[in-house]
């Protein structure tokens, strides 16, 4: 069998590149699951998902791709047993008010949308959550569908069981809420209940206390026992109460925007230890919207997290200076049945590639291992003057240790961490 060449990294520190894949042709990748074998992606600019087979990580090969219906994002999706759930949304970057990048991170979303107000209009996108069967991996077989009336599903959080949770833009609000779903009957998914801060229902006549340039809309959630802890955008952190499934209750919402700048993008818990892992996404480029960071909180008590630290950022080389975004996007979120640390945190850093973080001191953050691509082969991203660069987008870190990490023009790396 002959060797195959795989791409030089621009930098690495303790990762060895093992596979790559483009996917099909599709190299734009943002979240992905491996899972029995095969890694699921959602595009960002080619629509739809692609599956491919890493059974051997060494020469992974792409065995399907569903496309998209007409105007949607797939860019999201969770896998657990025999079932694959896909969010249905907007195709924000495709949409002609969001070329500037800047539009979408800035106000509310919903206004700019048209979802803000209860809306009887035709839209030409499909809102809401898909249900696939996989229990053949390659074969990908929509079984059940949840409508929502507005933009649709951003993100979705699934590990199985009855719940599953999800911010979804829904006709009436300014902006992404937490919403629970009832997976009881995967072909009938049902929305149980919601939440959102006072101020977003702009259809019940609330007042947004906060500036109309800010994006207060949850990115998503992860949930540990009855606690879902909420990635806000600018509004930071917030945790709830989800014990009844039906009526989500506010324990804390802590926000550090300003003077720092927002974005706020994963909450992952570190229950063993009593720890919760935030991070700020990167959202501008050469650092526009500020330097951002992973922090590290104490929630010992939740109704008072206390912040102990910052992880530090990538200095090797001016990755501010470097065309497109640089800082953190992504966290490996420890899911069951895939590698999971209370030490070792995984993040992606766009321009700057993967980095791997040791957190046994909590009060001093230590990187350990880093992997920064080299410049794509092509540019996927087909928004104006988008530079052909690395983006690296998300991570995934299976039960073995191998790590997977999608781009938006790069494709899928596999990685070895050999810290």
């Amino acid at each position: 069998m002959t060797d195959i060449q795989l791409p030089t990294p621009d930098f690495s520190r303790n990762m060895r590149l093992i596979g790559h894949s483009d996917q099909g042709g599709r190299a734009d990748g943002v979240q992905l699951m491996v899972h029995r074998g095969y890694a699921y992606i959602g595009h960002m600019f080619s629509k739809g998902f692609s599956v491919v087979d890493v059974r051997d990580p060494r020469r992974p090969a792409t065995v399907a791709y569903v496309p998209a219906p007409p105007n949607t994002w797939n860019i999201h999706l969770q896998t657990h047993d025999d079932l694959l759930l896909v969010i249905n949304a907007k195709d924000m970057f495709a949409a002609a008010e969001f070329q500037d990048e800047r539009a979408y991170y800035e106000g509310a979303l919903g206004k700019k949308v048209g979802t803000a107000q209860r809306s009887t209009g035709e839209r030409n996108w499909r809102a809401g959550l898909a249900v696939y069967d996989i229990s053949k991996g390659d074969t990908p077989r929509e079984i059940g569908f949840m409508p929502v009336e507005g933009g649709g599903i951003h993100r979705v959080w699934y590990t199985g069981g009855r719940w599953a949770y999800a911010s979804a833009l829904l006709d009436g609000f300014s902006d992404y809420i937490f919403i629970t779903i009832d997976m009881s009957d995967p072909c009938n998914p049902r929305e149980a209940g919601r939440f959102w801060l006072p101020g977003m229902h702009f259809a019940a006549d609330e007042t947004p206390s906060w500036p109309a340039t800010r994006r207060y809309g949850l990115h998503h959630p992860i949930v540990h026992g009855d606690t879902a802890y909420c990635a806000w955008r600018d509004a930071g952190l917030v945790m709830l109460d989800v014990a009844d499934r039906s009526a989500p209750k506010l324990i804390t919402h802590r926000n550090w925007s300003p003077p720092f700048g927002g974005g706020t993008h994963n909450c992952l818990p570190l229950p063993d230890r009593d720890l919760l892992v935030v991070l700020d996404e990167a959202v501008l480029d050469h650092q526009e919207d500020g330097e951002k960071f992973i922090w590290l909180f104490d929630v010992r008590e939740p109704s008072n997290p206390v912040s102990l630290s910052t992880f530090p950022s990538p200095r090797e080389t001016g990755y501010r200076q470097k065309l497109g975004h640089f800082g953190p996007h992504n966290l490996h979120e420890n899911r069951p049945g895939s590698f999971v640390s209370p030490r070792l945190i995984f993040a992606t850093y766009q321009n700057a590639g993967v980095r791997v973080f040791d957190v046994s001191n909590p009060y001093r953050p230590v990187e350990v291992g880093a992997f920064v691509p080299p410049q794509p082969a092509q540019l996927m991203d087909h928004r104006p003057n988008r530079p052909n660069v690395i983006q690296s987008s998300d991570v995934f870190v299976d039960a073995e240790g191998l790590v997977y990490s999608t781009d938006y023009n790069g494709g899928l790396y596999i990685l070895e961490f050999q810290g």
